[in-house]
Protein backbone atom coordinates (compact mmCIF):
# COMPACT_ATOMS: atom_id res chain seq x y z
CA UNK A 1 0.00 0.00 0.00
CA UNK A 2 2.80 2.39 1.11
CA UNK A 3 4.95 1.94 -2.18
CA UNK A 4 1.79 2.56 -4.42
CA UNK A 5 1.10 5.65 -2.57
CA UNK A 6 4.78 6.51 -3.13
CA UNK A 7 4.61 5.81 -6.95
CA UNK A 8 1.39 8.21 -7.30
CA UNK A 9 2.97 10.35 -5.38
CA UNK A 10 6.65 10.41 -7.67
CA UNK A 11 4.21 10.53 -10.98
CA UNK A 12 2.88 13.83 -9.37
CA UNK A 13 5.74 15.05 -9.41
CA UNK A 14 7.00 14.26 -12.45
CA UNK A 15 4.09 15.53 -14.23
CA UNK A 16 4.46 18.61 -12.16
CA UNK A 17 8.32 18.79 -13.69
CA UNK A 18 7.11 18.37 -17.49
CA UNK A 19 4.16 20.70 -17.03
CA UNK A 20 6.59 23.44 -15.36
CA UNK A 21 9.49 22.72 -18.32
CA UNK A 22 6.94 22.67 -20.73
CA UNK A 23 5.33 26.29 -19.29
CA UNK A 24 8.58 27.64 -19.36
CA UNK A 25 9.69 26.94 -23.15
CA UNK A 26 6.03 28.54 -23.85
CA UNK A 27 6.98 31.92 -21.69
CA UNK A 28 10.33 31.87 -23.58
CA UNK A 29 8.60 31.67 -26.94
CA UNK A 30 6.78 34.59 -25.70
CA UNK A 31 9.46 36.47 -24.31
CA UNK A 32 11.58 36.03 -27.66
CA UNK A 33 9.60 38.52 -29.41
CA UNK A 34 9.51 41.49 -26.78
CA UNK A 35 13.55 40.76 -26.91
CA UNK A 36 13.99 41.00 -30.73
CA UNK A 37 11.78 44.41 -30.63
CA UNK A 38 14.15 45.73 -28.01
CA UNK A 39 17.62 44.81 -29.49
CA UNK A 40 16.77 46.15 -33.02
CA UNK A 41 15.11 48.85 -31.44
CA UNK A 42 19.11 49.41 -29.83
CA UNK A 43 20.83 48.38 -33.26
CA UNK A 44 22.60 50.71 -35.50
CA UNK A 45 20.45 50.43 -38.08
CA UNK A 46 23.19 49.91 -41.54
CA UNK A 47 24.15 46.64 -39.31
CA UNK A 48 20.02 45.27 -39.26
CA UNK A 49 20.24 46.18 -43.12
CA UNK A 50 23.47 44.41 -44.16
CA UNK A 51 22.67 40.87 -41.62
CA UNK A 52 18.80 41.18 -40.08
CA UNK A 53 18.04 40.33 -37.05
CA UNK A 54 19.62 39.59 -33.66
CA UNK A 55 18.37 38.82 -30.47
CA UNK A 56 21.30 41.34 -29.15
CA UNK A 57 22.49 44.77 -30.37
CA UNK A 58 25.96 43.97 -32.20
CA UNK A 59 26.32 47.44 -33.10
CA UNK A 60 24.70 49.75 -30.05
CA UNK A 61 22.97 52.61 -31.12
CA UNK A 62 20.26 55.29 -29.87
CA UNK A 63 19.32 56.87 -33.33
CA UNK A 64 16.11 55.85 -33.25
CA UNK A 65 15.25 56.55 -29.11
CA UNK A 66 17.03 59.96 -30.39
CA UNK A 67 14.72 60.58 -33.31
CA UNK A 68 11.62 59.95 -30.95
CA UNK A 69 13.32 62.29 -28.68
CA UNK A 70 13.47 65.41 -30.22
CA UNK A 71 10.60 67.08 -29.00
CA UNK A 72 10.26 65.79 -25.54
CA UNK A 73 8.13 68.07 -23.96
CA UNK A 74 5.28 66.84 -26.45
CA UNK A 75 6.25 62.92 -25.97
CA UNK A 76 5.78 63.62 -22.57
CA UNK A 77 2.83 65.78 -22.96
CA UNK A 78 1.51 63.06 -25.34
CA UNK A 79 2.12 60.15 -22.82
CA UNK A 80 0.10 62.37 -19.93
CA UNK A 81 -3.07 62.07 -22.32
CA UNK A 82 -2.66 58.98 -22.59
CA UNK A 83 -2.34 58.24 -19.15
CA UNK A 84 -5.52 60.31 -18.42
CA UNK A 85 -7.75 58.50 -21.20
CA UNK A 86 -6.63 55.01 -19.11
CA UNK A 87 -7.17 56.23 -15.59
CA UNK A 88 -10.72 57.76 -16.01
CA UNK A 89 -11.57 55.45 -18.85
CA UNK A 90 -10.82 52.05 -16.95
CA UNK A 91 -12.20 53.52 -13.54
CA UNK A 92 -15.50 54.75 -15.39
CA UNK A 93 -15.83 51.89 -17.60
CA UNK A 94 -15.16 49.19 -14.45
CA UNK A 95 -18.20 51.29 -12.29
CA UNK A 96 -20.72 51.29 -15.70
CA UNK A 97 -19.55 47.76 -16.55
CA UNK A 98 -20.34 46.40 -13.13
CA UNK A 99 -23.31 47.86 -12.05
CA UNK A 100 -25.01 46.74 -15.27
CA UNK A 101 -24.06 43.38 -14.44
CA UNK A 102 -25.15 43.58 -11.22
CA UNK A 103 -28.03 44.29 -12.39
CA UNK A 104 -29.51 42.12 -14.42
CA UNK A 105 -27.18 39.47 -12.09
CA UNK A 106 -29.83 39.48 -9.59
CA UNK A 107 -32.84 37.13 -9.49
CA UNK A 108 -35.63 39.48 -8.22
CA UNK A 109 -34.71 42.22 -11.46
CA UNK A 110 -38.10 41.10 -13.64
CA UNK A 111 -36.41 42.53 -16.70
CA UNK A 112 -32.71 40.70 -16.49
CA UNK A 113 -33.71 38.27 -19.34
CA UNK A 114 -35.26 41.37 -21.78
CA UNK A 115 -31.94 43.49 -20.96
CA UNK A 116 -29.55 40.68 -21.27
CA UNK A 117 -30.99 40.07 -24.55
CA UNK A 118 -31.26 43.62 -25.28
CA UNK A 119 -26.78 44.46 -24.48
CA UNK A 120 -26.26 40.68 -26.49
CA UNK A 121 -27.85 42.29 -29.24
CA UNK A 122 -25.36 45.22 -29.39
CA UNK A 123 -22.65 42.79 -29.54
CA UNK A 124 -24.15 41.42 -33.04
CA UNK A 125 -25.24 44.70 -34.58
CA UNK A 126 -24.07 48.04 -34.76
CA UNK A 127 -24.69 51.23 -36.36
CA UNK A 128 -22.25 51.64 -38.70
CA UNK A 129 -18.61 54.39 -38.35
CA UNK A 130 -20.71 57.07 -39.99
CA UNK A 131 -24.01 57.12 -37.52
CA UNK A 132 -21.11 56.83 -34.72
CA UNK A 133 -19.20 59.76 -36.00
CA UNK A 134 -22.34 61.61 -35.99
CA UNK A 135 -23.71 60.85 -32.85
CA UNK A 136 -20.28 61.73 -31.23
CA UNK A 137 -20.07 65.42 -32.95
CA UNK A 138 -23.43 66.13 -34.05
CA UNK A 139 -25.37 65.09 -31.43
CA UNK A 140 -22.89 64.23 -28.14
CA UNK A 141 -20.59 67.41 -28.84
CA UNK A 142 -17.44 65.79 -27.88
CA UNK A 143 -15.46 66.13 -31.02
CA UNK A 144 -11.96 67.80 -30.06
CA UNK A 145 -12.12 66.85 -26.60
CA UNK A 146 -11.05 64.22 -24.37
CA UNK A 147 -13.89 62.51 -23.98
CA UNK A 148 -14.13 62.12 -27.15
CA UNK A 149 -11.84 59.08 -26.72
CA UNK A 150 -12.99 57.61 -23.41
CA UNK A 151 -16.90 57.62 -23.38
CA UNK A 152 -17.13 55.41 -26.58
CA UNK A 153 -15.33 52.52 -25.17
CA UNK A 154 -17.09 52.59 -21.34
CA UNK A 155 -19.81 50.31 -21.82
CA UNK A 156 -18.90 46.72 -23.68
CA UNK A 157 -21.47 44.35 -23.87
CA UNK A 158 -19.14 41.47 -23.65
CA UNK A 159 -17.41 42.96 -20.41
CA UNK A 160 -21.06 43.34 -18.84
CA UNK A 161 -21.90 39.81 -19.83
CA UNK A 162 -18.71 38.55 -18.05
CA UNK A 163 -18.99 40.58 -15.24
CA UNK A 164 -23.01 39.31 -14.86
CA UNK A 165 -21.65 35.51 -14.76
CA UNK A 166 -19.31 36.30 -11.87
CA UNK A 167 -21.77 38.13 -9.61
CA UNK A 168 -24.32 36.14 -10.12
CA UNK A 169 -22.06 33.12 -8.08
CA UNK A 170 -22.64 35.68 -4.87
CA UNK A 171 -25.19 34.14 -2.57
CA UNK A 172 -28.26 36.11 -2.82
CA UNK A 173 -28.42 35.29 1.09
CA UNK A 174 -25.63 37.89 1.45
CA UNK A 175 -27.45 40.54 -0.15
CA UNK A 176 -30.90 39.75 1.81
CA UNK A 177 -28.94 39.62 5.21
CA UNK A 178 -27.52 43.25 4.30
CA UNK A 179 -30.73 44.40 3.73
CA UNK A 180 -32.31 42.67 7.11
CA UNK A 181 -29.41 44.78 8.67
CA UNK A 182 -30.63 48.17 7.20
CA UNK A 183 -28.16 48.79 4.51
CA UNK A 184 -29.39 50.03 0.98
CA UNK A 185 -29.09 48.80 -2.64
CA UNK A 186 -25.64 51.38 -2.98
CA UNK A 187 -24.43 50.81 0.19
CA UNK A 188 -24.67 46.52 -0.64
CA UNK A 189 -23.39 47.36 -3.65
CA UNK A 190 -20.09 49.50 -3.04
CA UNK A 191 -19.58 47.97 0.59
CA UNK A 192 -20.13 43.73 -0.34
CA UNK A 193 -20.82 43.11 -3.80
CA UNK A 194 -17.29 45.21 -5.32
CA UNK A 195 -14.98 43.96 -2.79
CA UNK A 196 -16.17 40.57 -3.61
CA UNK A 197 -15.82 40.76 -6.89
CA UNK A 198 -12.07 41.91 -7.08
CA UNK A 199 -10.98 39.02 -9.30
CA UNK A 200 -13.39 40.14 -12.07
CA UNK A 201 -12.63 43.59 -11.76
CA UNK A 202 -9.13 43.03 -12.11
CA UNK A 203 -9.17 40.78 -15.30
CA UNK A 204 -11.75 43.23 -16.56
CA UNK A 205 -10.02 46.30 -16.02
CA UNK A 206 -6.95 44.95 -17.29
CA UNK A 207 -8.42 44.25 -20.86
CA UNK A 208 -9.92 47.34 -20.19
CA UNK A 209 -6.76 49.48 -19.71
CA UNK A 210 -5.14 47.57 -22.39
CA UNK A 211 -7.79 49.11 -25.10
CA UNK A 212 -7.80 52.94 -23.68
CA UNK A 213 -3.83 52.85 -23.78
CA UNK A 214 -3.86 51.92 -27.13
CA UNK A 215 -6.54 54.16 -27.72
CA UNK A 216 -5.59 56.20 -31.31
CA UNK A 217 -8.57 55.47 -34.00
CA UNK A 218 -11.36 57.53 -32.32
CA UNK A 219 -8.73 60.54 -31.33
CA UNK A 220 -7.81 60.47 -35.12
CA UNK A 221 -11.70 60.95 -35.86
CA UNK A 222 -12.37 63.29 -33.69
CA UNK A 223 -9.42 65.07 -32.21
CA UNK A 224 -7.59 68.12 -34.70
CA UNK A 225 -5.59 70.15 -31.55
CA UNK A 226 -2.05 68.82 -30.50
CA UNK A 227 -2.63 68.81 -26.74
CA UNK A 228 -5.06 65.92 -27.41
CA UNK A 229 -2.95 63.62 -28.76
CA UNK A 230 -2.28 60.45 -27.19
CA UNK A 231 1.01 58.60 -27.00
CA UNK A 232 -0.43 55.92 -29.83
CA UNK A 233 -1.27 58.91 -32.24
CA UNK A 234 1.73 60.89 -31.63
CA UNK A 235 3.76 58.08 -32.53
CA UNK A 236 2.02 56.58 -35.85
CA UNK A 237 2.31 60.56 -37.00
CA UNK A 238 6.20 60.53 -36.26
CA UNK A 239 6.29 57.42 -38.53
CA UNK A 240 3.81 58.41 -41.27
CA UNK A 241 6.18 61.58 -41.50
CA UNK A 242 9.57 59.16 -41.72
CA UNK A 243 7.80 56.95 -44.30
CA UNK A 244 7.33 59.42 -46.72
CA UNK A 245 10.79 61.53 -46.06
CA UNK A 246 12.22 57.88 -46.63
CA UNK A 247 9.54 57.41 -49.70
CA UNK A 248 10.59 60.71 -51.23
CA UNK A 249 13.79 61.96 -51.56
CA UNK A 250 13.14 65.28 -53.20
CA UNK A 251 11.62 66.07 -49.84
CA UNK A 252 14.56 64.62 -48.03
CA UNK A 253 16.69 66.64 -49.78
CA UNK A 254 14.64 70.07 -49.25
CA UNK A 255 14.73 69.41 -45.41
CA UNK A 256 18.78 68.83 -45.89
CA UNK A 257 17.69 65.33 -44.52
CA UNK A 258 20.16 62.20 -45.97
CA UNK A 259 16.58 59.37 -45.93
CA UNK A 260 19.19 56.37 -46.35
CA UNK A 261 20.64 57.06 -42.63
CA UNK A 262 17.18 57.03 -40.95
CA UNK A 263 16.44 54.18 -38.74
CA UNK A 264 13.19 53.05 -39.91
CA UNK A 265 13.34 49.57 -38.77
CA UNK A 266 14.98 50.59 -35.84
CA UNK A 267 12.64 53.48 -35.31
CA UNK A 268 9.60 51.20 -35.50
CA UNK A 269 10.76 48.57 -32.61
CA UNK A 270 11.47 51.69 -30.79
CA UNK A 271 7.80 53.08 -30.98
CA UNK A 272 6.89 49.34 -29.83
CA UNK A 273 8.94 49.63 -26.55
CA UNK A 274 7.62 52.93 -25.98
CA UNK A 275 4.20 52.07 -26.33
CA UNK A 276 4.33 48.29 -24.68
CA UNK A 277 6.77 48.87 -21.66
CA UNK A 278 4.66 50.99 -19.50
CA UNK A 279 1.61 48.54 -19.74
CA UNK A 280 3.34 45.65 -19.40
CA UNK A 281 5.04 46.97 -15.86
CA UNK A 282 1.71 47.54 -14.83
CA UNK A 283 0.40 43.95 -15.52
CA UNK A 284 2.24 41.99 -12.96
CA UNK A 285 0.91 44.48 -10.01
CA UNK A 286 -2.19 42.76 -11.10
CA UNK A 287 -1.14 39.25 -11.72
CA UNK A 288 -2.72 37.39 -9.07
CA UNK A 289 -6.36 39.04 -9.16
CA UNK A 290 -6.08 38.11 -13.07
CA UNK A 291 -5.66 34.57 -12.34
CA UNK A 292 -8.41 34.25 -10.30
CA UNK A 293 -10.82 36.20 -12.23
CA UNK A 294 -9.69 33.55 -15.48
CA UNK A 295 -10.10 30.41 -13.32
CA UNK A 296 -13.64 31.68 -10.69
CA UNK A 297 -15.64 30.89 -13.75
CA UNK A 298 -14.80 27.41 -13.55
CA UNK A 299 -15.54 26.61 -9.93
CA UNK A 300 -18.88 25.39 -9.30
CA UNK A 301 -21.26 25.94 -6.63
Amino acid sequence: MGNGVGIVKDARGITAVIIHIVLGCLSAFFLIPLLLVASISLTQQQWVNAHGFSLWPHVFSLEAYQYILQAPSILLHAYGVTIFITVVGTTASLLMVTLIGYVISRPDYAYRGVTTLYIYFTMLFSGGLVPFYFLMTKYLHLGNTVWAMIVPGLVSPFYVLVMKGFLAKIPMEIIEAAKIDGAGEWRIFFRIVLPMATPALATVGVFTSFAYWTEWFNALLFTTTQSLTPIQLLLYRIFDDISLITSNPQAAAALHLSFEKIPTTALEMAMVMFVAVPILAVFPLLRRYYVQGLTVGSLKG
